[in-house]
């Protein structure tokens, strides 16, 4: 097993001897989004002493106030990963069309997509943030002037590589290439990822969940029920207690699920008809998914594993349900019932905050 000072390098190398799909450099467009992540991380431990705070006065393609870190991390991983040759073109959530690599760089075999960085809202109040890339093969029938949009719309079943860092108290790479999930702790002294959590494994029961709790009156009656359950605890169809934790970083919460166990969801809602889910399949979902069921966990729409939905479009939303398996089968169970009108009437709101800090 590899542990210890082992870094990412060498892991990856050993990954490739056994794995023939990785082929060529993949080494090393991994080595470049692992640059590009200890450029962030730089940036962002910096923050207010490097001006990188606050908004940078525009929004991006989903529409969102961007901030400055926003755009000096999409740059970040422009900047590391064009050049190197072994892209065919790249993704980002924070550009509406495909980036194509510039002409005067070679073109490789691979498609990188990222969001560079998740969790953007907690920068001004120094929460933990993170990037997120996916690594995809380029089909052999891509068009010969570059990849287009459509060539980036595989499902997630077919991602080569995800991971992503974390920017908390340590900076940590998260990362798997279908052999398992593995973790990588930056040693700023030698400026190395090295493995300190191989084969990371999540437990298939928890006790804890994370929600936006703000969304109650939203939530499709599966969720409600599910979360209402939890709430309930001891006294309650479950029969234990559980906690809720709500960070608003995808990553930090992957993250902490990948620790302890735990579920995470970001349902479908009412409160906005016109998105069926609030998270990027592309960038955010399809890589937490692999990372998720390579540890053992489970992702869900709700009703269907996240890995076999097909894309539409780059920037398509969907409903994110993943954490321990068990917990995520449960509420796959609950929207089956619903949809075949088999779960029991069910009244909203439910087992609320409302009802549980009442001071009647």
């Amino acid at each position: 097993m590899l542990c210890g000072r082992t870094n990412v390098n060498k892991f990856l190398i050993e990954e490739q001897r056994r794995n023939p799909t990785l082929v060529g450099d993949f080494s090393m467009l991994i080595s470049d989004i692992v640059r590009s992540c200890k450029a962030i991380a730089q940036g962002v431990s910096r923050g207010a002493l490097a001006g990188v705070l606050g908004d940078a006065g525009g929004e991006n393609v989903q529409g969102e106030a961007q901030k400055k870190l926003d755009v000096l991390a999409n740059q970040a991983f422009i900047h590391h990963c064009e050049w190197g040759g072994h892209l065919a073109a790249l993704a980002s959530e924070e550009m509406e069309a495909v980036y194509p690599i510039p002409a005067e760089h070679p073109r490789g075999r691979f498609l990188l997509l990222f969001d560079p960085l998740d969790g953007s809202s907690n920068i001004d109040v120094n929460l933990s943030v993170g990037s997120i890339f996916s690594v995809l093969l380029c089909p052999d029938d891509c068009h010969p002037d570059g990849p287009t949009a459509a060539d980036f719309l595989q499902t997630g079943a077919r991602q080569v590589a995800a991971g992503y860092a974390l920017y908390g108290p340590s900076t940590m790479l998260v990362l798997t290439v279908g052999n398992g999930t593995h973790g990588f702790t930056l040693d700023r002294d030698i400026g190395e990822f090295l493995l300190t959590h191989p084969d990371l494994s999540i437990v298939p029961e928890t006790r804890e969940f994370a929600i936006n709790a703000s969304n109650e009156r939203f939530w499709e009656p599966p969720i409600q029920r599910y979360v209402a359950e939890c709430l309930a605890g001891r006294a309650g169809v479950r029969g234990i207690d559980f906690n809720m934790r709500w960070v608003a970083s995808l990553v930090a919460e992957v993250h902490r699920i990948l620790m302890r166990g735990g579920v995470f969801m970001y349902p479908r809602d009412s409160k906005d008809t016109r998105k069926p889910g609030r998270l990027r399949l592309l960038y955010e979902a399809n890589p937490m998914a692999m990372i998720v069921a390579q540890a053992g966990g489970l992702a869900s729409t709700g009703s269907e594993r996240i890995l076999d939905v097909r894309p539409s479009s780059l920037h398509q939303r969907v409903p994110v349900i993943l954490g321990s398996r068990r917990e995520v089968e449960r509420i796959e169970r609950y929207h089956r019932e619903h949809e075949a009108g088999e779960d029991e009437p069910f009244k909203s709101p439910l087992f609320s905050t409302r009802t549980l800090f009442r001071d009647d």
